[in-house]
Parts: C-alpha cells; structure tokens; sequence
C-alpha cells in the first residue's frame, strides 16, 4: 500500500516528500496492508537530502511500530531541475542512493536500473553497475521497469539479478500495450502476452535472484517472546 502524495513538494531542484494528507501508516495497516511502499525523489547532493533522510527513517519507525515491511522506490532526478541525467551520473546517484538510504530501517529497495540502456547498451557494464547496487544495498534490492520495453526489461532484469538483485517490481514493461486496445484486445493480449511475459520473468527471477535469506533468518524464539513483543530495538 502507497502511502506517499504523487509528485513532490518544493523546487525542482530540490524536491521534498510527504505522506499523503489524511493517510498513514497506521491506517494501511488497519486496512489490511501486509507492506508500504514509499516513493521519494532523492539526490545525495540536493539541499534537501537530509530531510528525505529524515522522512525514509521516520515512516520507517512507523512500519516497525505497526509490523509492516518497507519497500523503499528513490527517484534520481537531476540537480540542475528537468534536465536529463546522463548515463553516468545516473550510475553515480543510483548507487549512492543505496548506500545511504537502505541503512535508514527499510525491508526491500525498489531500485532503477542504474544506466541509461539506451545509450550504454554493453551487458557486461550493466551487470558491474547492478553489482555496485548489490554493494552499496544492505536490503534486498528488486529492480522496477519504469516505461522500457519488455524485451530491455528482460534483458536488464536478467543482468540485475546475475549481479545480486533478489528480485522485480514490473507493470508497464509486460501490459503497456494493451492501454490502447479494445476490451475483447486488450483482454486477448493480458492473457496471451502479457501472462507468459510475467511467468516467464517469475521464473527467471527464481533461477537467478539473490535469496531473501541471505538478509533475513528467523532466530531462536523464547518461550515468553510475547514478554518484549513490541519494544522498539
């Protein structure tokens, strides 16, 4: 369950996060929500870094009170406001964005992929910039789809999880056609396309990913656990 307004607050350059007015935590937990997801829009450098530091740790303190996962999904935006990032920099933030939010009390990083494809096209440069998320990362990451096409996605998931991704969070890259169809189409391609499409990453995902055990292992459970159930740690 999304708990965050769309879009951002203050200045292009300097974007800022909030939780949607007159929803929480709380109330998605009361709702049935096994997981939030938070979306903030993120540069290490932005005058503003501190206070979405600030905003992760604290819906984070909130998932915890509540027994929630946290999926944490920073966006990496340019400093100099609607410019585009180049492939590069777009490495540099993605990254480094690892490296200093998922110490904040988050579950699960939902990550770009951290190239602009389209530009650096070498598998091989794909997979040693997935691999430095899987450094910096110390949650599970899972990688999103944003507005690719499946066969990039594919092949982007693919070099994702070869480098330590556990995993995917995908829409538009497997039914991104059927917007447009009719409802007799648009119901031919979910189950023909878009179906296998998603099995077929599932699988792969299986085979490939990094297991979610390596991060997290239940430990030994004492009789009177329910004594200190709830204290914060």
């Amino acid at each position: 369950m999304a708990v965050e307004s769309t879009g951002y607050c203050g200045e292009p350059t300097a974007r800022q996060s909030q939780v949607l007015p007159g929803w929480s935590v709380e109330q998605a937990k009361r709702m049935g929500a096994s997981m939030v997801k938070l979306l903030v829009y993120y540069h290490p450098e932005a005058r503003t870094s501190a206070g979405v530091e600030a905003f992760v740790s604290q819906v984070a303190a909130d998932c915890q009170k509540y027994d929630l996962a946290l999926m944490l999904e920073p966006l990496a935006y340019s400093p100099q406001g609607n410019g585009k990032l180049s492939s590069g920099e777009k490495r540099s933030i993605v990254v480094e964005t690892a490296r200093r939010l998922t110490p904040l009390g988050i579950d699960v990083l939902k990550a770009e992929f951290p190239l602009d494809s389209s530009v650096d096209q070498d598998e091989g440069t794909w997979k040693q910039a997935c691999a430095e998320i899987s450094s910096a990362s110390c949650v599970p990451w899972i990688l999103l789809s944003a507005t690719v096409d499946y066969e990039i996605y594919q092949r982007q998931m693919e070099a994702a999880c070869r480098a330590g991704a556990s995993g995917i969070a995908v829409g538009r890259a497997v039914w991104q056609e059927a917007v447009g169809a009719d409802s007799r189409e648009r119901t031919s391609f979910l189950m023909k396309v878009a179906r296998p499409r998603l099995e077929h990453l599932s699988a792969r995902c299986t085979e490939l990913g990094r297991p979610w055990t390596d991060f997290y292992r239940a430990g030994e459970i004492a009789p009177d656990w329910y004594k200190t159930y709830g204290e914060q740690t």
